[in-house]
């Protein structure tokens, strides 16, 4: 193990996620929120508000991006969980502004990822406070035994997920945990935690980088052939169209191969939300 103990190994499989840890130096959370504001600048206004491919996948465009996706803290806490030979293959932008609605429901991510097996993990990146106030991520145990539940897509209003989705199951809510992150630290879950988040009643923006890595034996369940970049070890495996860093910022190359893993992943997560419908609608006859 690079970075993480036994009992750490032990309590993620247990409870599905883990924090918080330490990783971007000052000058690192600098850099990392001076190429933010770059990119809203090219956009002309924040991320959020922008055209909805913006807010995924830009360790395709952004060599900052990239870097941040590379960090070797991370991987290292990545590794012990999934393995030496990572894929990332697909990211979000989580950014609430001050005193804004926007919110997530209890809901587990993997639920429209069509990933197997189901061991996806995210890092989950600070690059500002994430306090209770400013809306953290609120996550329940899984108690070791990790399963799909029912999601409805209900396009909920001011909803950061990108179907607006709620587990439709009932949830223990006695054991929330609050995962609270100081800018520059992070926190992992697996793609069936259970969690969500609540408006950010801060005064500043609330800032989050979700990394998501998959071992490179991990392939896709829909008709989509999918795009992923490797970030460590080597895949023997081939599941995924592979694409490269970004050599600048936003060039012609970089922005093609952001068109491609994005549209891919968009096609992909539209037949997953009808397949989630279909298998629970068959299961409940």
């Amino acid at each position: 193990m690079k970075m993480l103990t036994q009992p750490q190994v032990d309590a993620y499989n247990r409870d599905g996620f883990l924090y918080p840890f330490d990783a971007l130096a000052p000058d690192e959370l600098a850099e990392s929120l001076a190429g933010l504001e770059r990119f809203e600048t090219g956009l002309g206004g924040p991320v959020a508000q922008a055209e909805l491919k913006w807010r995924s996948h830009a360790f395709a465009h952004s060599p900052w991006f990239a870097k941040l996706a590379l960090h070797p803290r991370i991987l290292d806490a990545v590794e012990d969980i999934i393995g030496p030979d990572i894929l990332i293959w697909t990211s979000t932008f989580f950014i609430k502004e001050p005193h804004s609605p926007t919110f997530a429901a209890w809901h587990q991510d993997g639920t429209y990822f069509g990933l197997a097996p189901q061991t996806s993990i995210t890092a989950w990146v600070a690059l500002s406070d994430a306090s209770h106030e400013a809306g953290c991520m609120d996550a329940v145990s899984f108690k070791g035994q990790p399963r799909q539940m029912y999601h409805a897509p209900k396009r909920l209003e001011h909803s950061i997920n990108r179907a607006g989705q709620e587990v439709m199951e009932p949830i223990d809510e006695s054991g929330i945990r609050a995962m609270e992150l100081k800018a520059g630290q992070f926190s992992l879950h697996h793609e069936l935690a259970i969690h969500r988040s609540s408006p950010n009643n801060a005064s500043h923006r609330r800032i989050g980088i979700g990394l998501n890595y998959i071992p490179t034996s991990v392939r896709t369940t829909s008709s989509v052939r999918m795009s992923a970049m490797l970030v460590r070890g080597t895949d023997a495996y081939g599941h995924f169209d592979p694409i490269d860093p970004p050599k600048a910022e936003r060039d012609a190359a970089a922005l093609a191969a952001h068109l491609q893993i994005n549209s891919r992943y968009r096609d992909n997560y539209n037949e997953m939300v009808k397949r989630h419908e279909t298998e629970f609608a068959i299961a409940a006859e």
